[in-house]
């Protein structure tokens, strides 16, 4: 029961994050010019000051990012928190992302050629095209921001959308600008898929304010995962060397 529960939780991370080939991302109706221009001018804005809040040009610059910590998954079908620990290395386009328990665990790598998945059949997608990693491209050429259609989220938050045409929606403190949680929604084999985080806490690590705890919620119809993720180390802009990202045999 607890590796099926697993399992599912991380078909869902996969679903939740893929594109390309993958899920097709639920696009919000289209508004009159007119009124897109000014709303998505204050979008910008606010995007421009959360990217700020989170460190500016050190977050705009960033080079490495790496999170070690402990998640405890759970789903609608089983209440038991299975304890896990996740491990996420960026650098540039690189990555290497893992869970690890002894019921199901994920390692993904890319190496900015080619990708691998431990798990057959599920792929993420490079893990810096959905969610804080984002802030990452306010300013950056294909990376589109506009406001968001919800009235009370519109004045506290914004979209970023990627030049593949998938997208996070960023929920900010009106008063520190910083991100409170993210959500997103996607289309996969004729069902809707919703993501959503919630920051609990952040830290901040050389310049960067970077999410240290936060909780996730994956709902997929009739099944709901969840994963509350704890950052116990944080490094910005360490050296990374290349056999992180190596192929493993």
């Amino acid at each position: 029961m607890k590796r099926s529960a697993v399992t599912v939780f991380l078909m869902l991370l996969s679903v939740c994050a893929a594109f390309g080939q993958g899920p097709k991302t639920i696009k919000a109706p289209e508004t009159p010019k007119s009124e897109a221009t000014a709303a998505d001018r204050s979008a910008i804005e606010r995007a421009q000051a959360t990217q700020m809040a989170h460190g500016g040009d050190k977050l705009k610059n960033l080079r490495s990012l790496v999170m070690r910590g402990s998640v405890d998954i759970t789903t609608s079908a089983m209440n038991q928190a299975i304890p896990s620990t996740f491990v996420t290395v960026i650098a540039g386009d690189k990555y290497n992302y893992e869970i690890n328990n002894p019921f199901q665990p994920l390692k993904q790598v890319y190496d900015g050629t080619q990708t691998f998945s431990s798990l057959r059949g599920f792929s993420l997608p490079p893990i810096t095209s959905l969610g804080f990693p984002l802030l990452t491209k306010i300013g950056v050429a294909g990376y589109v921001i506009t406001s968001l259609s919800d009235a009370k989220k519109k004045r506290s938050g914004f979209r970023i959308t990627t030049p593949e045409g998938y997208y996070t929606d960023f929920l900010t403190d009106e008063k520190t600008s910083q991100v409170k949680g993210y959500e997103s929604s996607y289309d996969y084999d004729g069902r809707t898929i919703t993501t959503s985080v919630v920051v609990d806490k952040c830290l901040l690590v050389d310049g960067v304010l970077v999410p240290e705890r936060y909780s996730q919620r994956f709902d997929l119809g009739q099944l709901t995962a969840y994963a509350d993720f704890k950052s116990k180390v944080i490094l910005v802009n360490s050296t990374i060397d290349n056999d992180v990202f190596a192929m493993p045999k």
